[in-house]
């Protein structure tokens, strides 16, 4: 079988600017990260594709608000599941119009990806990862209320609803997607870290939660046993003094040296944090190679000339 890469795209670097977040607007950005995806499966690759949901729903559950008066809320882990469908479409119609032009006899599938949480996860007792839109206090306090929302004020601009962000622990398609790939077929999968759920006696149940998307590429990496995880962000290669003047860009990582540069604070944990430790649970997995670098970098970096490589 050919090497499997694991790349993973953000759901913000579906949305160029804030005058173009239309679902038009992103068909049309992801018809750019398609094309450099079907590069890597011309150069011999397969490929599962994972991709971040968090403006989507955020989009998602303001029409929800918005249409109250008549239609009931959407519930989080079923917005993650609309979302999944609507940007796997995206991807699949845009890569298989991509393999139609080139000539590539591959195709596209996307896999609706449940990710089993811990209930006992300490994230449930802490929320912290904000969705949705701000709030006046007396709307935030009937959501409370009526809707059982952790609801919390957000630095004098409103107030938002809060959910948890459990560690993913286990991949419940991993089996299906790996012999999709096994048989030819490049997967988009794992859409937003995975709907989210929890195993009630025996039972799966979906659960009010975010996944974060690189923890569970890491995961779905180590479970179909990757070659190479990809994590794409905004920049070509990660940096130590980011934004500063003595900024220093990284062509190569050891686990040592990366996790040395974590404890010393140079990868905040809202930025660069959770790409770096996603990329080191994976090798410490046993995984072969993590690579950062930006979405239209991608085909160099796998080529060894762009991005930050991290290995063993």
């Amino acid at each position: 079988m050919d090497r499997i890469a694991v790349v993973a795209i953000g759901g913000n670097s579906l949305i160029k600017d804030k005058h173009r977040v239309g679902l038009m607007d992103q068909l049309a950005t992801v018809k750019e990260t398609c094309h450099n995806i079907a590069d890597l499966v011309a150069g011999g690759w397969n490929v599962a594709i994972t991709h971040g949901n968090g403006p989507q729903v955020g989009f998602l559950i303001r029409r929800a608000e918005l249409a109250m008066a008549e239609l009931p809320m959407i519930p989080l882990e079923i917005a993650v599941a609309d979302t999944q469908g609507a940007i796997g479409y995206m991807i699949q119609q845009s890569l298989m119009n991509e393999f139609q032009r080139r000539g590539i006899k591959r195709r596209a599938v996307t896999v609706v990806t449940q990710v089993v949480v811990a209930k006992d996860d300490p994230a449930f007792q802490k929320p912290t990862k904000p969705i949705g839109s701000f709030m006046t206090r007396e709307e935030a306090e009937r959501h409370a209320r009526e809707d059982g929302w952790v609801i919390v004020e957000d630095a004098g601009r409103g107030w938002r609803r809060v959910v948890p962000s459990p560690e993913p622990q286990e991949i419940v398609e991993s089996a299906v997607i790996k012999d999709l790939i096994k048989s030819g077929y490049v997967v988009i999968c794992v859409g937003g870290g995975g709907i989210p759920v929890v195993d009630n006696n025996g039972d799966l149940e979906g659960i009010a939660a975010v996944i974060d998307k690189d923890y569970a590429s890491s995961l779905l990496a180590t479970e179909i046993q990757a070659d190479m995880l990809t994590i794409s962000t905004g920049v070509d290669r990660v940096a130590l003094d980011f934004g500063k003047p003595e900024q220093r860009e990284l062509e190569r990582l050891t686990v040592a040296e990366a996790e040395a540069y974590l404890a010393a604070g140079h990868f905040p944990p809202g930025n660069m944090g959770p790409k770096i430790r996603a990329v080191l649970k994976y090798l410490h997995n046993g995984g072969k190679e993590g690579l950062i670098t930006s979405p239209a970098a991608i085909v160099a970096a796998m080529a060894g000339q762009a991005g930050t490589r991290i290995v063993p």
